[in-house]
């Protein structure tokens, strides 16, 4: 999981320490990846504190400073080789749609579903396979920090949004909090969430 972000928007406190129906979204997080994996997650995070949010988890800091996204990508596939990278500002990922993207790994170096957002794909809700760690490195060093600039030196499976709809609505699976005004919306979403189940 990656934690990212200066968490100016919450007067300093990291968002994914923030609390969604009750529950810290880091929490929820940790227990989709670990549900969908069957084992604890990697943190990726360079906050001094860390360690501290979750005891037990293995942290990691960037092994490239100041590279966004992208370095926090790079940073979890050369500590883990094989990984599926969740931003822990997601709260409504579900284990099975994390499952699916593990799996899709077999046969390419990303799989990443598709959505409505700006680039059309998830990047911080993706699978990530070792041959990423070196086409990531070379998209550092020709200056393109973009969570896909790396995407054409790889093999790259698209979850088709059709497939991801099975797992539910792509607004609510990928969303993420990263205002005050996002933190009521997903307070919403999970009121709703609940009265289904």
């Amino acid at each position: 999981m990656i934690a990212g972000g200066l968490a100016t928007r919450y007067g300093g406190v990291p968002k994914g320490l923030v609390e969604v129906g009750g529950r810290r979204i880091l929490d929820r997080v940790v227990d989709a990846l670990a549900d969908a994996l069957g084992a604890p997650p990697l943190l990726i995070a360079n906050s001094p504190d860390a360690a501290d949010w979750v005891p037990g988890l293995a942290v990691h800091a960037d092994v490239v400073p100041d590279a966004g996204s992208l370095g926090g990508i790079l940073t979890a596939v050369e500590a883990a080789g094989a990984v599926v990278c969740v931003a822990w500002d997601m709260p409504f990922v579900p284990a099975a749609l994390l499952r699916a993207l593990a799996d899709g790994l077999a046969a390419a170096d990303v799989v990443i579903p598709e959505s409505g957002s700006r680039r059309g794909v998830e990047p911080l809700c993706a699978a990530y396979g070792p041959a990423c760690a070196p086409a990531i490195r070379a998209a550092l060093a020709r200056g393109d920090p973009r969570a896909v600039g790396f995407h054409p030196d790889v093999r790259v499976a698209r979850l088709p949004a059709g497939t991801v709809l099975k797992y539910g609505d792509p607004d609510v699976l990928f969303f993420n909090v990263n205002t005050p005004v996002d933190l009521q919306h997903a307070e919403e979403l999970c009121r709703i969430r609940d009265s289904w189940q």
